[in-house]
Formats: C-alpha cells, structure tokens, sequence
C-alpha cells in the first residue's frame, strides 16, 4: 500500500492528540526528520507478512438458512478435510467464531468484522487437521465474546438446546450448543471469563479450560493476552481427553505457553479414584444469587464421588470471592486496551500478528452505535479507570491474582482437586427483543460467581454436567494444580461411566 509521509496540518493533529504544542515552522521540521523513520515503515511494508501456511484445501463455504440453523448457532458451514488418517479422523469439529480459518469468513459475533475472511490458519486448526478431523464450520459466539450469556451476537440469540428460548450460555454459545444438540462431534471454545465453561454447564457439554499456556492461543481473537484460553467442548469424557491431547503442547510462537507440558490424557481414563483427595470449597457454593436446587444438585454429585472412593472435604478459600472483583478490573481495563484501543493485538507482545485482522479490527471506532450493552459497560468501565487512575487498578489486580492463585496452590498442596458449582444457577431465558439494557447486562453477568477465577490464575478447570433442575443441566466444576488436566480426566471420567447425569 506505500506508507505516507504526513502532511503538516495531519501531524498538527497527531501532536494536538499527544498534548504537544508546536508551532507550523516545528511541524515542518518534524515533517523532515522523520523521512528515516518513514523510509524504515516502507521498507517493512514491502515485505510478506511472514504469517504460517496454510496447507489443506478449503471451499468457503455458506452461512445456513434459518431452516437448517434452528438454534442460531451456527454462523457459518464449510468443510475442510484434514490428514486421511489421525487421532480425529472421522470426527467433525466447529470453531469458535474467533479462531481463524483462512479463506472462511469470521465475525467474532459482531458486525463490525462482518465481511473479514482470515488469511491465516490458527494453530490449533492446523493440529485438527494435521490428526485427520474435519472442520465444519464456525459457531455464533457473543460480541467481541464480551458476555456470559447467548443474546449479544449479532447475529442474534443462541438458543439452548435442552430448551428453546432458555440461554446456552457465553460467550462459546454456539460451540457448546452444536455438541449439545448433535450437530457436531467436537467444538473449539474460549476462555476468559468462564466463556467455556458457562455455556457447557447451561447445554450439559463437558468444558475444558485447560492450564493457562497449554494449548496455544496463535490465530485466536484475543481478550486480554493475560486471561486468553482455549479449549475443547464435547458430549463426553472420553472426546474431550482426545481432542485435549491433539491441541495440547507449544508451537513456538505463543509466548503464553512457557513450559506448557501436555500429557497423554486418554490414558487418565477408565482408573479408579480410590484415595483421590477432593474439596468441596465453601465460598463456591451458596453465592449471592445461588439457586438451591443447583447446590443440591453438585453436593449430591461429590457424594457420588465418595461412593466411588474418592475422600471428600469441605475447605474454606476466603479470597475465592475477591477473584470476582479482581477479574472486573483486569477484564474491563484489559479488553479496553488491547481488544479495542489495541484492534485486538496492541503491542507488547511476542507472538503472531494478524494485519488483516488488525486493519478490520479498527473500524469499530466508526461503528460503536453497534455494540451491545455489555460491550459498552466494559468499555465505560475499562476507559473512566484508565484515564482516572492511570492503569494503577489494573496493576494492583494483576498484583492480587498472584495471591489469589497462590491461596488455591495451598489447598492443591493439600488436595487432588477442588469443587464446586460451575454456575450458581441454570439456564434462564433469554431477554426479549425489547429488552432495556439493564437486563442485557444482568443476563450477561449474572452466572459469574465461580468461574473468572481461574482465567487469573491459569488452573485448569472443567465443567461436568452433574444433573438437572426443570430439565436444565447443573453443572459441577473440578480445578486442579497447573498441568494436572490428567487428574480431572480421570474423576470427570469416573463420574460420568458411574451415572447418567440426565436422571440425577
């Protein structure tokens, strides 16, 4: 495209905008002096991205009609083909509608990347494909993934599959949904806010949020590059272990992964749990919105646990409910800066760089009348804290989630796993079309007691539906020490081929 010098009067702009007053004679020279730097960002510009192949074919496929989309989940339909051979050969897989897939259009669940077509294959597709799965499509998630319910994309609501106009949940609505309903063998969610653990508690899906780390994030749409997790949502035990292995390890690009350390975890499954140390932890249950039944439900489920062998005790985490408050703070300023004011990258960071993505990304500032109330609240939040406290917030809660995980590391020291409810409530329905933004807001957020906790800390944490209220799946979540995902594959497995989770 050639880079620019700046015209004076444009430069005058840029200076205003810094709080630097200069007159049109040192515009000029600054014109001058910067033709080196300049001269540099052409240079730059004239080469190739230097972004990964792309390797197997692809049509681009179609967005599906209302008729074959009854749940709203889908955004789009394609079929890409993997290796002929491999771990998921045979199985078909959805995308979260923020991993990029080159040559398929993504949205991210808004309108403002609608129209952008990747050029670039996430890591993590090139690994399903590398091991023979095929990827089928992209699922609906919610705006900028700024929602823990499935009412903001704008695409439209996601419906939940065990009960039409109920939630599936966010911000992975369309991910857990599509396994939910048999549409899909596997889907691909992300990790926040809780965003895949959510919608599998409130569709009855098995939730995956590995280790912060394990899986890589390369060619994902990020949050905050401190909270970003991926990972596998599945109908069983057994497929979440095996897609886990297939994603799991580092790829050289991600500076996320640190000594990411993936495992063989279908080797975890079918062994007893005989002497396996689990606490129910207090302040996880009986939360400020709590539904009993729901309570009950996961009490009942630890229960099932003793009576396979596990040793179950109750454990008090007192800085378990701060976590909530710490992650407002660094979500809100985090996405403000890096998701939006950053087009979805910002600076400071090591790995792979979209400029596509990038480029698409920034239109969003000529398009904010768009965005939902959730994304706005974040926003007004995140920018009022930045300008009026200078990133000092942001900085004490990074602070504090060090203590936060240190204060679950002590109970892991003690304990195998921890437990708890994965959401303090089942699904509830979604807002109606007319909807005033306060309910918006509240349906987005009002499921979150438990679940940001372990974006800050990076354990792994899995959802288990454990039973149901109303016909409504409960969901019972395991944490475990950085790495362990072996030791949750392995109650969650025991768990599952000991009941039908429909009937308790």
């Amino acid at each position: 495209m050639g880079i620019k010098t700046p015209a004076v009067d444009h430069l005058g702009r840029v200076a205003k905008g810094l709080g630097f007053h200069m007159s049109d004679a040192d515009l000029e020279m600054f014109v001058r002096a910067m033709s080196g730097a300049i001269a540099a960002y052409d240079l730059l510009d004239s080469l190739p991205d230097n972004l990964p192949e792309v390797r197997y074919p692809r049509a681009a496929g179609y967005r599906p009609a209302a008729d074959e989309n009854k749940y709203g989940a889908w955004y789009w339909k394609t079929s890409v083909k993997g290796a002929s051979s491999g771990k998921l050969f045979g199985k078909k897989i959805v995308l979260k509608d923020t991993v990029c897939l080159a040559g398929v259009p993504m949205a991210g669940g808004t309108s403002v990347l609608e129209g952008y077509v990747p050029d670039v294959d996430a890591t993590i597709v090139t690994r399903i494909l590398d091991s023979g799965g095929e990827i089928v499509g992209k699922a609906v998630c919610e705006y900028f993934s700024v929602s823990g319910g499935s009412h903001t994309s704008a695409t439209g609501p996601v419906h939940n599959p065990r009960k039409m106009g109920y939630s599936a949940g966010g911000s992975s609505s369309g991910s857990a949904t599509l396994v939910a309903a048999g549409e899909c063998d596997m889907s691909i969610g992300g990790d926040q806010g809780g965003s895949i653990r959510i919608p599998s508690a409130f569709c009855g899906t098995y939730g995956m949020k590995p280790t912060y780390g394990l899986v890589p994030y390369t060619g994902i749409m990020s949050i905050d590059t401190t909270l970003d997790h991926t990972g596998p949502i599945t109908s069983n035990v057994a497929d979440n272990a095996l897609l886990l292995e297939v994603l799991a390890g580092p790829d050289g690009i991600d500076p996320r992964q640190g000594d990411a350390r993936p495992f063989n975890y279908c080797r975890s499954l079918g062994k007893d749990i005989s002497g396996v140390r689990i606490a129910t932890v207090r302040e996880g249950f009986d939360t400020l919105n709590s539904d009993a039944r729901v309570d009950a439900k996961v009490r009942a489920a630890a229960q099932q646990l003793a009576n396979l062998g596990a040793v179950i005790e109750d454990v008090s985490i007192p800085m378990h409910p701060v976590g909530q408050a710490i992650f407002a703070v660094i979500a809100s300023e985090g996405a403000t800066e890096l998701m939006m004011k950053g087009n979805g990258f910002a600076t400071n960071h090591k790995g792979l760089y979209i400029p596509s993505l990038l480029r698409h990304t920034a239109g969003w500032r000529q398009r904010t009348n768009e965005f939902p109330p959730t994304l706005k609240m974040f926003m007004l939040v995140g920018e009022y804290m930045l300008q009026e406290y200078q990133g000092a917030c942001y900085g004490k809660a990074q602070n504090l989630a060090r203590k936060l995980a240190a204060a679950y590391n002590d109970a892991l020291a003690r304990y195998d796993l921890l437990l708890m409810p994965t959401l303090p409530i089942v699904a509830t329905p979604l807002p109606g079309p007319n909807a005033p933004p306060s309910e918006i807001i509240q349906r987005a957020l009002e499921m979150m007691p438990n679940t940001p906790q372990f974006d800050l800390t990076g354990h792994p944490a899995m959802s288990i539906p454990c039973g149901a209220v109303e016909g409504l799946p409960v969901g019972m979540m395991l944490v475990a020490r950085h790495w362990e995902e072996s030791t949750i594959y392995r109650v969650a497995h025991a768990f599952e081929q000991s009941c039908n989770w429909k009937t308790l």
